[in-house]
């Protein structure tokens, strides 16, 4: 399987190579549109600043040929708010693969932002994503996706964060898999068997 991470000089890629790298996987790190279209895989990693990433993307000429992927596409935190519509981060347009917006958190006594830890999923449907009820995983973000018929798992941050949701053939999470333990490992495995 050719697994594809797409290099936006930002982020988390080495952590995420690592951990498909568990499943005796070795990621093709590029910015090529080219090699990611013809990848089995595709992952868009996260951590970073929205309007960096979306420079990158545009610099690259990857805008038209990300949203068009007909594999399967996971987005990592940022990678997953990259996805949507608008970022409120630097009043960007991402690349409108999911309706909505990203916006930041607003902070309160007991809940701090960035949301930085370890959260409690809530799943809202029994869609396959590898993850149960109940399973914790771990977020580091200050902005969260809009709640609609996309999302498939929550977390509670003072309202329900988007965790996971999906569209078509793109996956997303805000939490980092790689990251997250078992539960992260499962999910990602699971992205791996997801059918084309």
């Amino acid at each position: 399987m050719k697994l594809a991470i797409v290099d936006l000089c930002c982020g988390n890629i080495g952590s995420v190579a690592i951990a498909f790298g568990r499943f005796g996987l070795t990621p093709v790190v590029t910015g090529d549109p080219e090699e990611i279209a013809s990848a089995d895989r595709v992952v868009l990693p996260g951590v970073g600043a929205a309007g960096f990433a979306v420079e990158r993307i545009e610099a690259l000429g990857l805008r038209a040929p990300l949203a068009a992927l007909d594999q399967p596409v996971l987005g990592i935190c940022l990678g997953m708010q990259l996805l949507f519509e608008h970022s409120e981060e630097e009043d960007i347009e991402c690349l409108g693969v999911l309706p909505g917006r990203v916006r930041r958190l607003q902070p309160a006594p007991d809940r701090p932002v960035p949301h930085m830890g370890w959260s409690k999923l809530a799943l809202r449907t029994a869609r396959s994503t590898g993850l149960v009820e109940d399973d914790y995983v771990y977020f580091a973000h200050s902005y969260a996706c809009d709640d609609g018929p996309w999302t498939l798992a929550t977390a509670d941050y003072g309202r329900p964060i988007p965790a996971v949701v999906r569209h078509r053939n793109y996956l997303g999470a805000q939490f980092h898999p790689e990251r997250s333990g078992e539960a992260g490992a499962r999910f990602l495995r699971n992205f791996l068997d997801a059918p084309c």
